[in-house]
């Protein structure tokens, strides 16, 4: 599975903005902290799986990186996507490495 660090990230936003963020954490979740994006949870995943893109890189988050590595492996094996990213460390490692001042939970 690929992975994208919190910083590879942040330049890679500030080259472009042809990247989706897929954040599979809970509505509850995304209310305390987020990068923005669609909010996809786990839970809705095969129902949605249709909004998530095939034509750009996609980087799929959570809270620590573990439920977005599972969508990957479901996205990718079950459906058949080759351009996802796995975010290292999840919103928890864009907290503390990029943004500070954003919530950590």
């Amino acid at each position: 599975m690929d992975e994208i660090t919190a910083q590879e990230l942040k330049d890679r936003l500030s080259r472009s903005n042809n990247i989706q963020l897929v954040d599979v954490r809970e509505p509850s979740e995304f209310e305390i902290c987020n990068l923005g994006g669609d909010l996809i949870p786990m839970e809705e995943l095969q129902k949605q799986a249709g909004r998530i893109r095939r034509d750009v890189p996609v980087v799929m988050v959570c809270h620590h990186g573990f439920r977005s590595a599972q969508a990957i492996n479901y996205l990718t094996q079950r459906l058949g996507y080759e351009n996802l990213l796995n975010l290292k460390g999840g919103i928890h490692a864009w907290a503390t490495q990029i943004d500070p001042s954003m919530a950590k939970y």
